[in-house]
């Protein structure tokens, strides 16, 4: 399904194939999903990459180069999202002739969010780089000199408010998730240093990382919440906190990232076990359960040592997906409906993603148990 979310003729890949299939039934989330977001086409980029699919890696570098030339170079930020050609503007209108799915309106063509500083890209873009690239030999220089950028912006722009990983349409915030990708974005940089001829780059970036998880750590962290929460000052969870171990930034057996996980799992999962991304935001209207959230769930569950749990979340996140085991972006919490726009990239790199680590959980545990059966 992935590789069929993939323009051919450029290397995008789109995160769903359709638009404005809402979020709550007779809400206004209803948005234009026919583009390519770096974050969403880099996770896809690694999950194919655990299928072995190399044209698509080059592909999309190659796609995603070409179309952000010029703008980092220009001290502008990177895109969050182009079109399938490369184009830059995606301004939103609606379609006010159209009453929507099921009196879902407006019916929306383009996408505002082009627009939102989302600093999670860089890190999005330069994981799926460590992941799929070869880390031996020089990169090509048009990529090379790409990811350096996206390395450099980083390290720049890592302590500036931004929109966050949803997209929220309230005003710029330090979000948790925005500053741990930053955090994946230089970290994965220095390793791939040799592949992109940045050795000289190396002892500052190193010194931004350091900088950034002394910060993430300090104001990350909310004691009496007990949990990493959404934003720096914030007593909101925020089921993209379930990334930091995800991402390599803290251990499974860190005590805060297990207490971060039973407050997720305990205040944003439903009755059906599905997570949703978080309690509030700016935009009226009620939404579903996320199921990539989900899936980073039990992700998250394997990792701090809990396979049993693991594994029931995951099959929660499963039994949603049809006939032919495609799988929509939310799920009504009442009435089990797929919500939002479909097939859902994002929910789909989830599944791949909690499948690899739920697997090597599971086998390094029995493992262990053989060892001490000796």
């Amino acid at each position: 399904m992935l590789r069929a979310l993939t323009y051919t003729p450029t290397g995008a890949i789109v995160a769903a194939a359709t638009t404005s299939l809402p979020e709550s039934i007779g809400g206004t989330r209803n948005w234009d999903y026919r583009y390519t977001w770096v974050r969403d086409a880099s996770l896809t980029l690694q999950a194919l990459a655990t299928g072995a699919c190399k044209q698509e890696k080059a592909d999309f570098f190659a796609f995603l180069a070409q179309a952000a030339a010029t703008q980092l170079e220009r001290g502008v930020d990177l895109q969050v999202m182009y079109g399938i050609g490369g184009e830059r503007d995606l301004s939103e209108r609606t379609l006010s002739h159209l009453s929507g799915w099921r009196g879902s309106s407006p019916v929306r063509v383009g996408n505002d969010a082009w627009r939102q500083r989302q600093l999670d890209v860089y890190g999005e873009l330069l994981d799926a780089a460590h992941q799929t690239l070869p880390h031996g030999e020089l990169l090509d220089p048009p990529v090379r000199t790409f990811l350096r950028q996206c390395a450099e912006a980083a390290a720049r722009r890592w302590a500036d408010p931004d929109q966050g990983i949803w997209e929220g349409r309230g005003p710029a915030r330090h979000f948790l998730h925005s500053k741990l990708m930053c955090w994946v974005a230089l970290d994965r940089a220095i390793d791939l240093a040799p592949a992109l001829d940045a050795h000289d780059r190396v002892s500052h970036w190193q010194h931004i990382r350091q900088q950034i998880r002394d910060t993430m750590e300090d104001q990350g962290y909310n004691a009496q919440v007990g949990a990493f929460t959404q934003a720096f000052g914030s007593r909101r969870l925020d089921a993209s906190a379930l990334m930091l171990p995800l991402t390599g930034f803290l251990p499974g057996n860190d005590p805060r990232v297990r207490s971060t996980v039973e407050a997720i799992a305990g205040k944003l999962t439903d009755s059906r076990g599905l997570v949703r991304r978080y309690l509030e935001d700016d935009i009226d209207h009620d939404e579903g359960t996320f199921l990539l959230c989900t899936f980073w769930l039990a992700q998250a569950l394997a990792l701090t040592g809990q396979s049993a749990r693991a594994r029931q979340a995951f099959e929660n996140a499963l039994a949603h997906a049809n006939d032919v085991g495609l799988l929509p972006e939310e799920v009504d919490t009442a009435s089990g409906e797929a919500l939002g726009n479909f097939p859902q990239a994002f929910s789909h790199i989830g599944l791949i993603n909690a499948a690899l680590t739920i697997r090597n959980s599971e086998t390094e545990n029995v493992r262990e148990d053989a060892t001490n059966s000796e």
